[in-house]
């Protein structure tokens, strides 16, 4: 049983932990209002590239869950954030789709279709990678440029199974250009975390991340010192959890038995 004054903030990821695809899951509708009541912080941290805050905000909406764009982390925000705070001169060549282009766009960070004026290649989910992007990628890449990945996800979970995520076109971009992947911005990353924390502004220990996945979630949690619970409802499975060293401090099968005392 989670005691709900024992924090000030609860994080929940999205696919997999409140929703797969558009269908809500069991028990999150009750979960967010009750914390709503309690006056407690809620966010919504996403390694999603297909979705922009605000077109989380708005699916969040249509399925009953009331959410500001401020309490919303995507990986689209978080690569805006990154080249904003870091390298706001960068050339980027893009492999993702038009969620992740436009965040970039809105800031005036400067992209290119060109691999030999590229000085980064930014990797997300792209559902239309074909060889000609990976040529592309590949020749930035040994022409100099650094690759950064939006999520260390592997899988990403639908309705009737996965999808290949971001990971796995990055890999494809890593094998063929023979130089290892740079940055991951996405959790569990350290740069994840303070974009966390700089939204909420409470002592780590006072923030339950809550998420399905071992490796970004609940190893974000961990890393950052923050208390964590996972949910069965998505990548990871109860008998995973053994064969890791990501040990969370709660397991759930689902929402509905994430009590509130």
């Amino acid at each position: 049983m989670v005691h709900v004054n024992e924090y000030d903030a609860f994080c929940f990821d999205l696919d997999g932990t409140i929703y797969v695809e558009d269908t809500l899951l069991l028990g999150v509708k009750d979960v967010i209002s009750s914390l709503r009541d309690y006056n407690k912080k809620v966010l919504f941290i996403s390694n999603t590239s297909i979705h922009t805050r605000e077109t989380c905000k708005e699916r969040l909406g249509k399925m009953g869950i009331e959410a500001s764009v401020d309490e919303i982390i995507t990986t689209t925000y978080m690569a805006e954030r990154f080249f904003k705070q870091n390298i706001p001169n960068a050339n980027v060549y893009v492999v993702g789709e038009h969620s992740l282009i436009e965040q970039l766009m809105n800031v005036s960070i400067r992209l290119t279709t060109n691999p030999v004026e590229a000085t980064h290649v930014l990797v997300g989910l792209d559902r239309d990678f074909t060889y000609k992007k990976l040529s592309h990628a590949m020749k930035a890449v040994r022409n100099g440029a650094k690759i950064i990945v939006t999520n260390p996800d592997i899988v990403c979970p639908v309705m009737d199974g996965y999808i290949a995520d971001a990971f796995v076109l990055a890999q494809a971009i890593e094998t063929a250009s023979e130089k290892k992947i740079d940055t991951i911005i996405g959790k569990p990353s350290a740069y994840y975390s303070t974009a966390i924390m700089d939204l909420l502004n409470i002592p780590n220990e006072k923030c339950l991340i809550i998420g399905d996945r071992l490796e970004t979630d609940i190893l974000l949690g961990l890393n950052s010192g923050m208390k964590t619970c996972l949910v069965l409802t998505g990548v990871t499975k109860r008998a995973d959890i053994a064969g890791t060293k990501i040990y969370p401090d709660y397991v759930v099968e689902n929402l509905s038995e994430f009590m509130l005392a």
